[in-house]
């Protein structure tokens, strides 16, 4: 199964005390690599976040996003700094004291200095807090992974195409360069039993001479090599696996032997289809490059 790197995912969840939110992306990249923005508050989550991505992808620059927002008071404290109360307290007493005042302070003349009180968040169990949001996580994760094969699926139709469209022009080169060596040996032994008329040498040299240099321009070990990594690369777009990285070195190989043909090819068609298949080649080397 082809797999793209390039995906998108989302998914939110309203619980009884908090809301969630959770969405990952991916680009290509040669290795996997995750990155995860969430809360300072919930960092304790952020490995359990990338084990979930490493469970599902092999390569790709993944970013993942977590927001939750915890409503209620449920997870709120009010604390009192008494010490301080206490010392607002005195002063309030001895301001009566001094200006013969009536003790009328109660506990509302105290609260209204606001700095005596602070709010504190109750940390939440974190067990429980990655059991509450793990179906979100979980579904960001599915639909991301399934827009991944569902791009895949896309390459892997358009390298099939290219494939085909590269192997009819092989077998149009092995045409043109089978009959390219016969006609360059003629034209060779021609020229040289002419040249070599007035001297005495044996026929079976010049038949030799002759092949030799025919034999520099055969591109017959070229083409063979070619249609074996064309079914090679066949063979790899069925694997339920990473093919990513295999395919980009059996391309380069292609390539290799392609660009070989080029400068041994002594005929026009020949020169003309190497550069056709040059140039597929290189648009599948592209579409390489986003698969896992």
């Amino acid at each position: 199964m082809v797999k793209s790197m390039t995906g998108f995912g989302r998914s939110s969840l309203t619980l009884e005390n908090m809301d969630v939110l959770v969405e990952m992306r991916s680009v290509n990249h040669r290795f996997l690599e995750t990155s995860v923005r969430l809360p300072h508050a919930y960092s304790y989550l952020e490995d359990k976040l990338k084990k979930q991505i490493q469970q599902r992808a092999a390569r790709g620059k993944v970013d993942v996003t977590l927001s939750i927002q915890v409503h209620g008071s449920d997870n709120i404290e009010v604390e009192v700094n008494k010490d301080l109360a206490a010392a607002y307290l005195n002063a309030l007493r001895s301001a009566n004291e001094k200006l013969g005042l009536d003790d009328d302070i109660t506990l509302t003349s105290v609260m209204r200095f606001s700095d005596i009180f602070s709010l504190r968040k109750v940390q939440l169990d974190e067990d429980e807090v990655w059991s509450a949001i793990l179906p979100a996580v979980t579904e960001a994760v599915e639909k991301f992974i399934a827009m991944r094969i569902t791009e895949g699926e896309k390459l892997y139709c358009d390298l099939k195409n290219r494939l085909d469209s590269l192997e009819k022009m092989l077998s149009k080169v092995e045409e043109y360069a089978s009959e390219t060596a016969k006609r360059y040996y003629n034209k060779l032994y021609a020229k040289l039993s002419e040249i070599l008329a007035d001297r005495d040498i044996e026929e079976s040299r010049v038949t030799t001479e002759a092949a030799i240099f025919a034999d520099r321009i055969a591109i017959d070990e070229e083409t063979v090599r070619l249609g074996s990594h064309i079914e090679q690369f066949r063979t790899l777009l069925e694997l339920d696996e990473p093919i990513g990285r295999k395919l980009d070195f059996l391309v380069q190989e292609m390539n290799r032997e392609v660009n070989t043909m080029g400068s041994k090819a002594q005929d026009l068609a020949v020169t003309r289809l190497v550069v056709d298949m040059k140039s597929e080649i290189e648009k599948m080397r592209e579409q390489i490059q986003n698969i896992e």
